[in-house]
């Protein structure tokens, strides 16, 4: 365990990796589940599918759009399949980049990243409110000057300056290159009835559980601004391209998911 570990205090990368499944959680983080369960029974399998969306646009993003080049910010603690695996499954040459602002994230993407030895899989620290630092240490692995999968996964529900977060994804899709594509999750209580949204505001409004900053879906379609989306659009996740890894069981995966193409 890190030093700097401290495990009687909330990390919300240690709740979302309880969410998925993994063991690197404690007392504080099963805590926050319990009660946000108590009000949100379907966050756990919905924080799952959200999972299993952003995989699935790894592949397609590899296989289907012919992206070679990955920048994961927001990357979170580590979680297997990990994207690059999925994308060097298909191109052992991928290069990606996982980016966060959590030190203990990145002590764990260090200790188990292994690329392929034709591509490349690195951690830089970074934050996206600061996406002029993040381009530059990830201009060491990848190339800004081609086509780049930008993923954006559950992260800017983690700001809630909705002006800072606009700004800073217009800068980062400014400095992508023609054909680059940026895609997004991000949470919503869109789908909820008012009483469980208001219930569920008081929770985050309690200033326990973490920053979460839902968002509409007029207000998600706003970061993808000046991108050409693709089909299917802006949708649920459980909407955007279902495979075999769709998690059936979430019909309200309290998520909004979009594919955007920088033209």
């Amino acid at each position: 365990m890190p030093e700097d570990a401290d495990i009687g205090r909330l990390n919300t990368s240690r709740r979302y990796n309880q969410w998925l499944g993994g063991k690197d959680h404690y007392a504080a983080e099963r805590e926050s589940t319990a009660t946000i369960v108590s009000t949100l029974p379907n966050v756990v399998v919905a924080a799952r599918e959200g999972r299993a969306v952003l995989l699935r646009a790894v592949r397609h993003l590899v296989a289907d759009l012919g992206i070679r080049q990955i920048l994961d910010i927001g990357a979170g603690q580590p979680h297997a399949p990990n994207v690059h695996e999925v994308a060097q499954e298909h191109d052992p040459s991928c290069r990606i980049v996982y980016v966060d602002s959590d030190p203990l994230v990145g002590v764990h993407h260090r200790g188990t990243i292994v690329s392929s030895p034709q591509g490349a899989a690195e951690f830089v620290d970074g934050d996206l409110l600061d996406i002029e630092k993040v381009l530059v240490s990830a201009g060491a692995v990848v190339d800004f000057e081609r086509p780049v999968g930008v993923l954006l996964s559950s992260v800017l529900h983690l700001i809630d300056d909705d002006e800072r977060a606009r700004a800073a994804v217009r800068t980062l899709i400014g400095a992508l290159a023609p054909g680059s594509y940026v895609f997004i999750v991000h949470g919503t209580f869109d789908t909820l009835t008012p009483e469980v949204a208001a219930k569920a505001q008081e929770l985050i409004d309690t200033g326990r559980h973490g920053v979460y900053r839902a968002r509409s879906r007029a207000e998600v379609a706003r970061f993808a601004e000046g991108l050409e989306l693709v089909e299917p659009g802006l949708v649920s996740s459980v909407e955007w391209r279902p495979g075999p890894d769709t998690v059936t069981s979430v019909t309200d995966a309290m998520c909004w998911t979009v594919l955007g193409r920088v033209s």
